[in-house]
């Protein structure tokens, strides 16, 4: 494994997107060569896909969910990260819900944010750098 990387909730969708295969690799690729860490919060977000836009059966979510957790550690959020992300939101002018993944990156040690919804390559803090594997 290489470096600690922090997973965004759009790589764990294209991990069970049906009409995706080139992004579902790439992501496949990626848990498999990191060290990959999460947050409740993703997977919070893509339950909420899987269930409203997707429409999956409940068991189907929970084996994903269950497939998840075991290719990374996943964190619960705390008051910090949350201050921080409102700091964060405030200097790079993410959405809140961005943020929170960036604030958590960074509170779990990750020196890379895997994620298809921010600026490929910036660099948060001077310590995390985000990142769009499927560009």
């Amino acid at each position: 494994m290489s470096d600690r990387v922090f997973i965004d909730s759009n790589v764990f969708l294209y991990l069970y997107s049906e009409d995706e295969d080139i992004k579902r690799k790439q992501a496949q690729k990626a848990l498999h060569e990191h060290d990959c860490v999460t947050s409740t919060q993703a997977l919070n977000e893509f339950c909420n896909v899987c269930t409203k836009k997707w429409n999956l059966p409940i068991d189907v979510i929970e084996t994903a969910i269950d497939e998840i957790c075991e290719a990374c550690n996943v964190h619960t959020l705390t008051p910090e990260i949350i201050k921080q992300a409102l700091s964060l939101h405030s200097r790079y002018k993410y959405s809140f819900y961005d943020c929170l993944m960036l604030a958590a990156a960074l509170a779990f040690g990750c020196n890379r944010l895997l994620s298809e919804d921010m600026t490929d390559g910036q660099v948060i803090e001077g310590l995390l750098t985000i990142q769009n594997i499927f560009t």
